[in-house]
């Protein structure tokens, strides 16, 4: 269960509203409310066990011929029952005080009990029944109980036996159960653990004090808007507020249980201060239904998805509280129609923004967060990031801006994170979304922060969704005269995948790449995938896919790889991933020279003038500290027509550790960016050592470098234009093979030599924008002439060349 403390808990849940509360529990009136068996005992404040009833409905409950009774965690085929019977009855809304057996110790009384009985219940693990009838329940088990139609309700504590779905915890000397709120027949959820607080019927609790003497149905000195502030951190956090009133206008009964509220009555001028804010009703499911005029009190919390050492920004809440429904059926407000935000993200003063006064006409985050628990409405909303299986999309309510031709959002550099991006969590069956895709018409819901993606619309209508027609894409075939080579993350292949998704990732290579001559695979594993028993040879995941290509049409491509180092390389535990070469023989040749092993680097070496590996397929570099827990690149030598060309595979380290964009502080520390500049620095030096020997050599880099073509990495690379990104090439909207929380973006490249002019390139989109995946990453591939080393010989070659491909044409 999420902790409830004023500031943050450590874990997020999926979100489900309903337009009506979620009642699970089968009792609308007489409930246990409490229970405690540690009375007397050593270390025991009160004299005294008990059992405390409440009636949560809107009549008095007659108790005359009910009984409260007890039995022991683990009964045996003689154990009965212990029985206390009653009389009397219990008024709508409040408690009714059974004691039982007194103990030794304790210094403080009971208040004056409604019933007593003489049951020594256990302090740490029992059951309790609410009986109708006073003869002895005779089930000793917790399926044989829940049938007994005379229990009305029933709590297991501890290691109990008899219970209700989970029993609660075990309790001490110190500590009762005590029920949060309703009842979904299971004992953990409805209860919690904590200092006992028996009151009676009167209301009087130890000492003979009344608590909470039907306290008059009036709104306090707190607002919403004084709860939520000008900040993203309530000025009021950690502190208790008192009958804050607002309309419930969404519940959650699953995950994180609890319901939303809005002012409608009593709203500040401020555009910076929200009208809304969530009630966090903990494991209880809210009571509250959509149109209740409320009064709430509780503790203002500053909730932080993912874990308060986390990146993440907070979600203000009002935690562990208590209602009064003043009156049923009002209209809820109308949303606030969200729609063409600022194209600023958010303010970058150097460290946290989570105190800095809301700026929503300056920063789209600051817009969201200014809506932060109010409803609101986006329309004709296109999707930009694709439906998931947690029943998650994202659209954009900023049309405009980055849009590229397929319909998604680019991301275009550090400071252009897209500040339209907004996910939607649905309620119920998610149709499945690709990007361009829309939901027309309106989608309403309230607004909040989650883990994974930050402002979140927790929808409770969606619009009508409306396809696309999205196409996955077709390259050009390679000419003749052209080397194609290709590079494809295929996300942790191994032979246990099904053999569907070895036939789509077949049909992609065979049909949308058109068969390349040259292959640069990643993410390929071992040949019992996750099993983490020492197994590294991945011969099994290579000829597995290799055939289903084949059945495809495609050619037998052989392969080249080296098998890693146990648990060095990184990614999935026991998977060993590593990068290698699919190459089709009928077109291209691989110079093989043997000694490539997972520890040997690759030098360069000359023979014959021109630069040659002293190993191929070689590790570059694999001692180096930069490669630490990561995929070592694997050089290649080739030749086609006569030519030869270096292909390197590569798949840098991932980002995981960089704080996330939208999360408090900015900008975000990309920690992960040190070691991909360490990975390109060496595989930088590699390529000069090359040049050092042959300036005219041709060179391809390929891979998932894991960053974008504006990142240092990149600029290490290419920096002094001795090597090219392709995709640079493309126009800025248009450079992305991913897609990750809306944002169309680029991890994957074709890096080549200045020297190598003549040719096309191509990023061809089948995954990433689809909800149904084969990878989530795009290929890439490049067609190109290679140099023969002498330009004047490549005017007299590609001459030739152009002859040939007319006449193939």
């Amino acid at each position: 269960m999420r902790p409830t403390l004023p500031v943050v808990g450590t874990a997020v849940a999926a979100l489900v509203l309903a337009a009506a509360p979620a009642v699970a529990a089968p009792s609308t009136d007489a409930l246990i409310s409490e229970v405690y068996g540690g009375g007397g005992n050593s270390g025991a404040t009160l004299t005294q066990d008990f059992v405390e009833l409440a009636n949560k409905g809107a009549a008095p409950f007659a108790l005359d011929g009910f009984s409260v009774q007890y039995i022991s965690a683990s009964p045996g085929t003689t154990t009965q029952w212990g029985v206390t019977p009653l009389t009397g009855s219990i008024a709508p809304g409040k408690t009714f005080l059974v004691a039982q057996a007194k103990g030794t110790g304790g210094t403080v009384e009971l208040p004056a009990p409604d019933a007593t009985g003489t049951i020594a219940m256990s302090g740490a693990n029992g059951t309790i029944a609410l009986v109708s009838g006073t003869a002895p329940l005779t089930c000793k088990t917790a399926a044989d109980c829940a049938a007994d139609t005379r229990v009305k309700d029933l709590v297991g504590y501890g290691s109990a036996a008899v219970r209700e779905g989970t029993a609660t915890g075990a309790l001490g000397n110190t500590t009762s159960a005590s029920r949060s709120a309703g009842d979904t027949d299971d004992n953990a959820a409805d209860f919690t653990v904590g200092a006992p607080t028996p009151t009676n019927s009167k209301g009087e609790t130890p000492g003979g004090g009344n608590p909470d003497p039907d306290p008059d149905p009036t709104p306090g000195d707190k607002r919403i808007h004084d709860v939520q502030g000008v900040t993203r951190v309530s000025p009021l956090v950690g502190q208790k507020v008192t009958n804050v009133p607002g309309v419930v206008t969404g519940t959650r009964a699953t995950g994180d249980r609890g319901f939303w509220i809005q002012d409608v009555t009593g709203q500040d001028d401020d555009p910076r201060t929200s009208e809304g804010v969530f009630v966090y009703t903990a494991g209880a499911a809210p009571t509250v239904a959509v149109g209740d005029s409320v009064l709430v009190s509780g503790t203002v919390a500053e909730y932080r998805p993912g874990g308060e050492t986390g990146s993440n920004q907070t979600l203000t809440e009002i935690t562990s509280p208590t209602t009064i429904t003043v009156s049923k059926g009002n209209p809820v407000p109308a949303p606030v129609v969200v729609k063409n935000v600022p194209a600023g993200y958010l303010p970058a003063p150097g460290g946290s923004i989570e105190q800095l006064p809301l700026e929503p006409a300056r920063y789209g985050l600051d817009h969201f967060e200014s809506l932060e628990g109010t409803l609101v409405q986006v329309d004709d909303a296109r999707v930009v990031g694709p439906s998931n299986s947690f029943g998650e999309v994202w659209v954009t309510v900023n049309p405009d801006q980055n849009r590229n031709q397929r319909g998604g959002t680019t991301y275009t550099g550090y400071d252009q994170p897209n500040s339209g991006r907004l996910k939607i969590k649905a309620v119920g069956t998610l149709p499945a979304a690709n990007v361009g895709d829309v939901f027309a018409g309106a989608t309403v819901g309230a607004l909040e922060y989650t883990n994974f993606g930050g402002y979140t619309l927790a929808a409770l209508t969606l619009g009508t969704h409306t396809s696309s027609n999205l196409q996955r894409e077709i390259t050009a075939q390679q000419r003749q005269t052209e080397l194609s080579v290709a590079t494809y993350n295929v996300e942790n292949l191994d032979p246990s995948d099904p053999q569907a998704k070895f036939d789509r990732l077949a049909d992609g290579v065979t049909t949308n790449l058109r068969g390349p001559d040259v292959v640069v695979l990643e993410e390929i594993q071992d040949n019992n995938g996750a099993t983490n028993d020492g197994v590294v040879a991945a011969d099994q995941t290579l000829r597995k896919f290799s055939d289903a290509i084949v059945a495809k049409g495609g050619p037998r491509y052989e392969w080249r790889q080296i098998d890693p180092e146990n648990l060095k390389d990184g990614g999935e535990p026991g998977g060993n991933i590593r990068v290698g070469f699919f190459f089709n023989p009928q077109r291209v040749s691989f110079v093989d020279r043997p000694g490539g092993d997972f520890k040997t680097p690759v030098e360069v070496v000359k023979k014959n003038g021109r630069a040659a590996l002293s190993v191929s397929p070689g590790r570059i570099d694999p001692l180096n500290d930069a490669w630490a827990n990561s995929r070592k690149p694997l050089a290649g030598e080739f030749k086609f027509r006569g030519r030869t060309v270096f292909v390197v595979a590569n798949h840098f380290n991932s980002k995981g550790g960089d704080e996330a964009i939208h999360g408090r502080n900015q900008p975000p520390n990309r920690s992960s960016e040190v070691q991909r500049g360490k990975q390109a620095a060496a595989l930088k030096a590699f390529t000069e050592q090359i040049r050092a020997v042959d300036k005219g050599a041709n060179v391809v880099l390929a891979g998932d470098l894991n960053d974008y073509q504006f990142s240092p990495a990149l600029k290490t690379l290419t920096g002094d234009g001795n090597l090219k990104a392709l995709i640079d090439t493309l126009p800025a909207t248009e450079r992305y093979s991913y897609v990750f929380e809306g944002n169309s973006q680029t991890l994957d490249h074709l890096v080549v030599s200045k020297n190598i002019t003549r040719l096309s390139y191509d990023v061809v989109h089948i995954n990433a924008e689809f909800a149904d995946q084969a990878s989530d990453h795009d290929p890439q591939i490049v067609r190109a002439r290679p140099s023969t080393g002498d330009a004047n010989v490549d005017r007299v070659v590609f001459a030739l060349e152009d002859i040939l491909d007319c006449l193939e044409s």
